[in-house]
C-alpha cells in the first residue's frame, strides 16, 4: 500500500469544455488515482462532469501519440521519427508550397481544442499569422460564427458577447441550447444544475424552446417544441410583440430602433406559428412574460446558430435583451471584467467581414477565416490559390464539418499534409507527419477566453500537475519550431522587424506572456497572487453599468440595425414552411462526449449506446418502420445506415443524430470498435449557409427508410 508520503493532492483544471471546472487530483507515485471537483473553486464550486473525471485517462491513454510519426504513402505504415526531423520535414514542405504556389496554397484548419489550450492561444495563433494564408478555416464556422459576427456588428468586437447573469436572473429563456449537457457555451457556467435549482428557489423561471426535449428542457419550468430552422420567425415575432405593445425601449447610446420596428413589422406571431408550429398566442405570452420579469435574459446557442438564419437569430436574441431593458443589467445579459481583458486590450482583434472571399464560391471571410464548408472545393478545384498542402491543428473536420465523406476523399489528394494532434483519427490519418503535443495535465494553463465569457468574474492559473514525459514537446514549442523554421526557408521573407517580432513572441513561454498581461492589467491580479491562490481568485459577480464605455464601436454606440442583417431578412421572408411529411435532421451532444474525440476512453463510452437516430413514434409508424430497426437516412449529399430509436422527446417531423460519431468508417481509427454510429456530417450540406458563412447543420431535409431484413 502507498505510504502517506507517496500520496499527494494537486489542484488542476479541466479544459475539455468551456466550463473550466477546478479539480482536485490525487497522485500516487506520480500516477493519477482520483479526480474530484474542487469545492474551493469560486466559479465551478466543486462541480465536475464525467469528462473531468476522465481527464487522466487521456494522459495515460496507450493510443495517444507521444513522438512524431511519419506515414509511408506507399504502404500506409507509420514510423516514429525524431523531433528535428519532423520539424524540418514540415517546414520544408510548407515553405516549398509557398515558394512555388503562393501563401494561399497552404490550407490551415484549427479545431476546437485550440481555444482550450493556453499554448495554442498564444503561439498557435502566431503560427497562423506567420503563414498568412487566406485559406484559413476553423471549427468556428460550424459553431458560433453568427455570435461573433453579430457582436462585431453591434458591439464593435467579435468577442464582446453578453453573458446571461444566471445567478441573479428571474427569467431565463433558452433557445436551441442545452447547458445541462454542455455546462454552457459562450456562457461559461459550471455547476449549471445547482444554479438552476437556486434560480427556481428564488421564484425564477426557465423556459426552453427546442425541437428536442433535451436534458435542459426536462428540468425547465416549461418547454415548447419549435421546428428546426424556424427560430428566427419566433424570435422576431417576440420582438414584434414588444414593439407592438409599446413596451420596447432602447438605451441612449443605441441607434436604429425605428429601423428595427420597420424591419420586424412583417414577422408576426401568426407567421411564426405557420413556420414553427408554436401557437401565436404562446409567442405573445412568452414575449410579454420576458418583458414583465423583474430581471430576465434570452440566450440562444448552437441550435439557433447552426442553421441558415443563425445571424438573424442572434440579432433577435440581442434585441430581446436590449428592448426589455435587460442589457448591462443585473439578472440580464452582461459583460465580464476579466483579469486579462482580451477584448479591451486588443489581444484578440475586433474582427471584420468580407475583407476577401473564397476562390471557388466567393464566400466572404469573417475575422480572417473562410467558411469551412468551402474547404473541400478549395482543395479539389485547380487554379491559382488551390490548397495543395494542409496543416491541421487539433481538429477532425472529416467528422465535424459538412459533407465529411467528400472532404475525406479530398484530403487524400493533397501534395502534403501535417497535423498537430495526439491521435491518429479520421482526419490525421491523411497526414504525412503527425506531431503530438503534451496533454492538459502536463502544461501550465490560464483560460484567456473563457474567463471573458464566464457568469462570474474569476481568475485562475494552474501549473502543470504532472511533468512532461521525456522527449515530449508542448504545443507552443511545436508551433514555435514550425513557424521559425518555415519563415527562414521562404524565398520572400518578412521584413527584419517582423522576423524579430515573431522570434521574440515565439520564444517567450505562454506562462511568461500571462505574467506580463496580468502585471499590466487593472484588476490587481498578478501571477504571484494566482500561484498563492491555486483554487482561483473571486473578482465578484458581473457588474452592470459597463456600457457604453465597454463598447468597441468607433463612436461607442450600439447599432441595433446592422445593414448586413437587415438585408438578410428578405431571404428569410421568402422561406416557406416544410411540406407535410418532410423530415428535418438535427444534431445532439452528450455530457460524456467532446465533439469527435474521447470515444476511445472506456470510462466515457460504457453504458447504453448513444448513437441511434431518434425519431417520433408517429413518424416511424407512417413509414412502417419498427423501433430498433436499421434505417437508411438520405440527404442531398449522402446517406448513412444506423439503428433508429422511437421517442417522443423529438417533435414530429424531426430526427436526431449525435455530433462527432462515425469512427467505424475507417477500421482501426480510435473509437471504431467501441463506439458504433455514423457521422451526421455525411448528411449535412456545404451549400446550406448562414449569411455569416456558418454551416447550416440543423434542419437538414432528409428521408428515412427501413432497410430490407
Amino acid at each position: 500500500m502507498p505510504t502517506p508520503t507517496d500520496r499527494t493532492t494537486k489542484l488542476g483544471v479541466c479544459n475539455l469544455c468551456e466550463a473550466i471546472c477546478g479539480l482536485e487530483i490525487t497522485l500516487e507515485r506520480g500516477a493519477v488515482t482520483a479526480v474530484r471537483g474542487n469545492p474551493d473553486d469560486p466559479l465551478s464550486r466543486g462541480h465536475i462532469c464525467p469528462k473531468g473525471v476522465a481527464i487522466a485517462d487521456v494522459h495515460a491513454d496507450p493510443d495517444r501519440l507521444r513522438r512524431p510519426v511519419r506515414r509511408d504513402r506507399a504502404t500506409g505504415t507509420w514510423t516514429e521519427i525524431g523531433w528535428d526531423e519532423a520539424f524540418d520535414l514540415v517546414a520544408d514542405e510548407l515553405a516549398a508550397t509557398i515558394n512555388e504556389h503562393g501563401r494561399d496554397a497552404v490550407g490551415i484548419y484549427l479545431g476546437n481544442p485550440n481555444v482550450h489550450s493556453l499554448g495554442s492561444m498564444t503561439h498557435g495563433t502566431a503560427l497562423v499569422k506567420a503563414l498568412r494564408s487566406r485559406n484559413t478555416y476553423s471549427a468556428t464556422s460550424v459553431d458560433q460564427l453568427p455570435h461573433q459576427l453579430l457582436a462585431h456588428l453591434v458591439f464593435g468586437h467579435q468577442l464582446l458577447l453578453p453573458v446571461p447573469d444566471i445567478d441573479r436572473t428571474d427569467h431565463f429563456l433558452v433557445v436551441g441550447a442545452n447547458p445541462m449537457a454542455s455546462n454552457g457555451s459562450l456562457m461559461t457556467v459550471p455547476d449549471f444544475p445547482r444554479r438552476v435549482r437556486e434560480l427556481k428557489r428564488r421564484g425564477g423561471r426557465v423556459v426552453v424552446l427546442d425541437p428536442r426535449r433535451t436534458e435542459t428542457a426536462r428540468i425547465a419550468t416549461e418547454h415548447h417544441f419549435v421546428r428546426p430552422g424556424s427560430d428566427a420567425w419566433v424570435l422576431l415575432a417576440m420582438v414584434h410583440v414588444l414593439l407592438d405593445d409599446g413596451v420596447a425601449s432602447a438605451p441612449s447610446y443605441a441607434d436604429g430602433l425605428d429601423a428595427v420596428a420597420a424591419a420586424v413589422g412583417p414577422f408576426t406571431p401568426e407567421r411564426a406559428e405557420a413556420m414553427s408550429g408554436l401557437p401565436a398566442e404562446e409567442v405573445r405570452r412568452l414575449a410579454r412574460e420576458l418583458a414583465a420579469a423583474e430581471s430576465g435574459v434570452a440566450y440562444g446557442r448552437v441550435g439557433v446558430s447552426t442553421h441558415e438564419f443563425g445571424t438573424v437569430c442572434q440579432w433577435a436574441v440581442t434585441l430581446l435583451n436590449v428592448l426589455t431593458g435587460n442589457l448591462d443589467r443585473e439578472g440580464g445579459a452582461m459583460f465580464t471584467s476579466p483579469a486579462i481583458d482580451v477584448v479591451g486590450r486588443g489581444i484578440i482583434g475586433r474582427g471584420h467581414h468580407g475583407a476577401w472571399r473564397s476562390r471557388v464560391r466567393g464566400l466572404p471571410e469573417t475575422a480572417g477565416e473562410l467558411p469551412v464548408s468551402a474547404l473541400r472545393e478549395e482543395i479539389e478545384t485547380p487554379g491559382q490559390g488551390q490548397v495543395r498542402t494542409m496543416l491541421t491543428l487539433s481538429g477532425n473536420p472529416v467528422l465535424s464539418t459538412p459533407d465529411g465523406a467528400r472532404l475525406d476523399e479530398a484530403l487524400s489528394g493533397l501534395d502534403f499534409m501535417a497535423s498537430v494532434d495526439i491521435y491518429l483519427n479520421e482526419t490525421t490519418r491523411h497526414a504525412d507527419v503527425v506531431l503530438p503535443p503534451t496533454t492538459a495535465l502536463e502544461r501550465d494553463h490560464y483560460d484567456l477566453v473563457f474567463h471573458a465569457l464566464a457568469v462570474r468574474n474569476t481568475a485562475r492559473f494552474t501549473p502543470a500537475v504532472l511533468p512532461a514525459g521525456p522527449g515530449t514537446r508542448h504545443d507552443w514549442q511545436i508551433y514555435r519550431e514550425i513557424a521559425l523554421r518555415t519563415v527562414s526557408r521562404l524565398d520572400r521573407k518578412p521584413s527584419r522587424w517582423r522576423r524579430l517580432t515573431l522570434q521574440a513572441r515565439m520564444r517567450t513561454s505562454p506562462t511568461r506572456l500571462v505574467q506580463g498581461l496580468l502585471a499590466t492589467g487593472r484588476t490587481g491580479v498578478t501571477l504571484r497572487r494566482l500561484r498563492a491562490n491555486p483554487a482561483g481568485i473571486d473578482l465578484g459577480p458581473l457588474r452592470p453599468g459597463l456600457l457604453p464605455e465597454r463598447l468597441r464601436t468607433r463612436d461607442r454606440r450600439i447599432d441595433l440595425a446592422p445593414q448586413l442583417v437587415i438585408d438578410d431578412l428578405a431571404r428569410l421572408a421568402e422561406a416557406v414552411p416544410p411540406t407535410e411529411g418532410e423530415l428535418l435532421l438535427i444534431g445532439r451532444r452528450h455530457q460524456q462526449d467532446c465533439n469527435a474525440w474521447l470515444h476511445n476512453v472506456p470510462r466515457l463510452t460504457r453504458g447504453r449506446p448513444r448513437h441511434h437516430l431518434l425519431m417520433h413514434p408517429a413518424d416511424l409508424a407512417a413509414r412502417s418502420i419498427d423501433d430498433g430497426a436499421t434505417v437508411r437516412v438520405t440527404s442531398r449529399v449522402g446517406s448513412v445506415e444506423v439503428e433508429v430509436a422511437a421517442t417522443e422527446d423529438v417533435m414530429r417531423g424531426v430526427v436526431s443524430l449525435p455530433h462527432g460519431y462515425g469512427h467505424a468508417r475507417n477500421p482501426g481509427m480510435l473509437g471504431a470498435a467501441r463506439v458504433p454510429g455514423v457521422s451526421i456530417n455525411d448528411l449535412t450540406d456545404p451549400e446550406r449557409l448562414d449569411v455569416s458563412g456558418n454551416a447550416a447543420l440543423s434542419g437538414v431535409p432528409v428521408t428515412v427508410e427501413a432497410l430490407p431484413r
